[in-house]
């Protein structure tokens, strides 16, 4: 399965990894906002989460760093890219 039918499908949990300004000035709907800085600190949080987990930011910079970290720790998940583009692909099965 592809991130963009996990996307489509629920089938994960939402990341946004940018800072709560950047958040608060628009997410994509049901996402959870945990900004990269505070990931190692989350960890319990992030594990407890329904995976696959897909990581978002303004670009995809910060959501391949979590990546990167995450999945080095046993988590699943995927650098979904700028919110905007997982945004566009949550709207396709609504």
């Amino acid at each position: 399965m592809n991130m963009e039918q996990i996307i489509a499908e629920n089938l994960g949990t939402i990341v946004d990894v940018r800072t709560y300004g950047e958040f608060s000035g628009g997410n994509v709907a049901g996402s959870i906002n945990i900004p990269l800085n505070e990931i190692p600190a989350r960890m319990e949080e992030l594990k407890a989460l329904k995976a696959p987990l897909i990581l978002c930011c303004a670009s995809g910079g910060r959501s391949g760093q979590a990546q990167n970290y995450l999945s080095q720790n046993g988590i699943e998940c995927y650098n979904g890219g700028s919110w905007l583009n997982v945004n566009y692909y949550k709207s396709l099965n609504n």
